[in-house]
């Protein structure tokens, strides 16, 4: 993992820092059951960020109901905050996605997303925060 002196060290760390919910997806890997998480039905304007280190990872511009029970995007915000990892756990193939600054698990990137892109960003809920974009006339 690349040192980042602002993220927990330890395992100790990041489950005190997440809970035990986020430390399951984030640091073992876990996902949510489909259709339970806070985002998947969330239609805001805004970006969604890691929720275990706060690094944008998707804007709302690009969220789509796939029908899947997850939140689901055909694209990051920017390439380099997601890294991609073959998984074959469960008896499949898949590609699991990353977090490239904490290296917390995101979920999964499937190739039957629309376009332009071609792909569906599988996501669990509990690896994201949202930050709603400022409505018209707010002050910043």
């Amino acid at each position: 993992m690349t040192e980042h002196s602002d993220l927990p060290q330890t395992e100790a760390q990041w489950r005190e820092k997440l809970g035990p919910t986020r430390y399951h997806i984030l640091r073992e890997g876990g996902t949510e059951r489909a259709f339970t998480g806070e985002y998947e039905s969330n239609k805001a304007a805004g970006d969604y960020l890691c929720g275990g280190c706060g690094a944008p990872l998707f804007h709302s511009s690009t969220k789509y109901n796939s029908g899947s029970g997850w939140p689901s995007f055909y694209a990051p915000e920017d390439a380099s905050a997601i890294a991609e990892l073959r998984d074959m756990s469960h008896g499949m193939v898949r590609v699991e996605v990353r977090c490239a600054r904490c290296e917390g698990h995101l979920g999964h990137v499937f190739p039957d997303g629309p376009q332009p892109t071609g792909l569906r960003y599988c996501i669990n809920s509990a690896s994201l925060n949202f930050v709603p974009e400022d409505l018209p006339g707010e002050d910043a």
